[in-house]
This record gives C-alpha cells, sequence and structure tokens, in this order.
C-alpha cells in the first residue's frame, strides 16, 4: 500500500429510509412477517459505514466490507423511519472497524461492529477479472 490511511477515529456517518414492502421480510425472502428484513438493517449498517469512511480515502481506493456482527433485537413495521450509525472506532492499516448501530422512531433495532478493508479499485477488478478467466 503506497498511503497511509488518515480515516479519523470518531468519524461518523448515517444512513436512514422508511420501512416500505420492499424492505420487509417476505420481500427479500427472510422472513414471513411484514417487518423490516434484517438483510436490509444490513445494508443500512453497511451505507452508514461508507458515509464516515469513504470521503477520506485517495482516489482510486474504495472500501469493502470484510466482517459484519450484528444483534437484530427489534421489529420495525412498514411506515416507520430506520436511522442507522456508524462511528470509525479503528483505523489499523487497510482495515477500518466501525461501531453500528440502527433505531427506528422508537427504540433501538440493532446494534454490532463492522469491517471495512480498503482496496485500490483497479488492482482489485483486475483480480476479480483473473477470477473469471479461470473458471
Amino acid at each position: 500500500m503506497a498511503f497511509e490511511l488518515t480515516v479519523p477515529v470518531g468519524s461518523s456517518g448515517r444512513h436512514e429510509i422508511t420501512v416500505a414492502h420492499e424492505h420487509t421480510a417476505p420481500h427479500v425472502g427472510s422472513g414471513k412477517v411484514e417487518v423490516l428484513a434484517t438483510p436490509v438493517l444490513v445494508n443500512l449498517m453497511e451505507a452508514a459505514a461508507l458515509n464516515a469512511a469513504e470521503r477520506f480515502l485517495p482516489p482510486g481506493h474504495q472500501s469493502l466490507g470484510t466482517r459484519l456482527e450484528i444483534r437484530h433485537i427489534a421489529a420495525t413495521p412498514i411506515g416507520m423511519k430506520v436511522i442507522a450509525t456508524a462511528e470509525v472506532t479503528q483505523v489499523e492499516g487497510r482495515l477500518i472497524t466501525f461501531r453500528v448501530e440502527a433505531r427506528d422512531e422508537r427504540e433501538l433495532v440493532g446494534d454490532g461492529t463492522h469491517d471495512r478493508v480498503v482496496v485500490n479499485v483497479a488492482r482489485f477488478d483486475q483480480r476479480v477479472q483473473d477470477k473469471v478467466l479461470q473458471r
């Protein structure tokens, strides 16, 4: 890596949605109850982490999610807003660690930790193309 990450510990980001049918467990195939689906909660948390860190990355680089450990502890019905937040807790080499949480209009919906690794997009894309060619 020819650069040093300058993502500040404490940097934060957020992402929000109002739960609609397309965000529910039956729609995404993760359950039968019309509430916010866990895969959508994961997406919200990842989007919040992107908003916390991507603006600090050098040109030609992006972060990729490598680990997400969360609890989904409360159901959120259609029509209710959910706000996910992420805070950078550690930067080590190319690895950025976040504390993530999501709240709806009434309570904590989920929380956990998330890791993202910073990659050079051109080199990453080349490795992906090499993998396709090796099939």
